[in-house]
């Protein structure tokens, strides 16, 4: 239905969506308003503090030395309030001075934390190697402080903001972060890490390393009596020998693991004979059946990978035998025929 309006006719239902189209930009323009002016207020706020740390840092006739303590304390609530109003290199700036005057103050382990948000920051503006700069320095720090759980987590936490942009780093930070649970005793931890690693290691087609990394983790999971997840490692092991074309070191692997309880006889150790004994006998169909097993396709997404790219070197599938002729004699002559082409070898 259309109204008149002056000689022009409306639509009652184009006029109730441009008014609801007028309310939502009123809203939107109100919330840009309202952050705009809280974030206004923050970054005041933070000036505030600074304001009062340079006053903390100044002496005089009756005070003879620099509060350094109250210093940091107001440099670390501005940094605060440059982070709430997402101004991250001030942000930036704020920590680093919080930690300098917590060093100055001999407050380390308060140092140490600040180095660290100073990083975040840096990850915020996507500045990612500077921020796993600060943070591997922060985690020296912790080290040298005692603390060396925090460093290992703080690591760990490196590794994962870098490894979608450098894999090589990542590898790095979780082999670090890993050396510093096993100081530690905490087997648990390390061997996660180092799993992390031996997959980037992997997915970087660094074979050898990945081999050395694998063999420390299997035995760290026998150390923790984990014989499960050593008969995982088994299989990714004979895997990586196997693209790096050690067939001993694949079926050393394999004998080795028959001293783990349970290994001898398990799904695992059956399949891994079989693929060894289709290699062996460049039996490509036997192979392929064992790789693309769930077993073996549904490990980790990088050795699964490698799995379904094994090939057999030299060659072809299993050789077919010939279909049973129907003439008779004449059959049995071409098949005769057929069995002297590699009666005597292939010379």
């Amino acid at each position: 239905m259309t109204l008149a309006r002056g000689g022009v006719t409306a639509n009652p239902n184009i006029d109730g969506k441009r008014l609801v189209l007028n309310y939502l930009t009123h809203i939107r323009y109100t919330a840009f308003q309202l952050i705009y002016t809280m974030a206004a207020q923050k970054i005041n706020e933070a000036h505030e503090h600074i304001a009062k740390a340079e006053k903390c840092l100044k002496t005089s006739l009756t005070k003879w030395k620099p509060d350094f303590d109250s210093a940091a304390s107001e440099y670390a609530k501005a940094a605060v309030c440059f982070k709430n109003a997402k101004q991250y290199e001030q942000a930036k700036d704020a920590y680093l001075k919080e930690a300098e005057y917590h060093t100055e103050n001999k407050t380390y382990p308060r140092c140490d934390r600040a180095i660290e948000q100073a990083g975040m920051m840096m990850k915020e503006q996507k500045k990612m190697p500077e921020a796993i700069q600060y943070i591997e320095k922060a985690c020296m720090m912790y080290m040298e402080n005692g603390t060396p759980d925090t460093a290992a987590m703080a690591l760990d936490r490196a590794g994962k903001l870098i490894e979608p942009l450098n894999l090589e780093k990542a590898v790095d930070l979780y082999q670090k972060a890993a050396g510093v649970f096993e100081n530690e005793d905490r087997l648990r931890q390390a061997v996660e890490l180092l799993g992390k690693a031996s997959r980037l290691l992997v997915r970087l087609r660094r074979l050898d390393e990945a081999a050395v990394a694998l063999q420390k983790e299997k035995n760290m999971y026998k150390e923790i009596e984990n014989f499960p997840m050593c008969f995982k490692k088994t299989t990714a092991q004979v895997l990586i020998h196997l693209h790096r074309g050690d067939f001993v070191a694949a079926d050393k692997c394999v004998r080795e693991s028959y001293s783990l309880p349970g290994y001898s006889g398990s799904e695992d150790c059956v399949a891994m004979e079989t693929l060894l004994q289709g290699y062996d006998e460049q039996d490509e169909d036997q192979v392929y059946r064992v790789c693309n097993s769930p077993l073996l396709k549904y490990m980790d997404n990088d050795y699964a990978k490698l799995a379904i790219s094994l090939r057999v070197p030299g060659g072809g599938g299993k050789k077919k035998k010939a279909a049973a002729p129907q003439g008779g004699a004449g059959g049995a002559t071409a098949a005769a025929e057929e069995e002297d082409d590699y009666e005597g070898g292939l010379c």
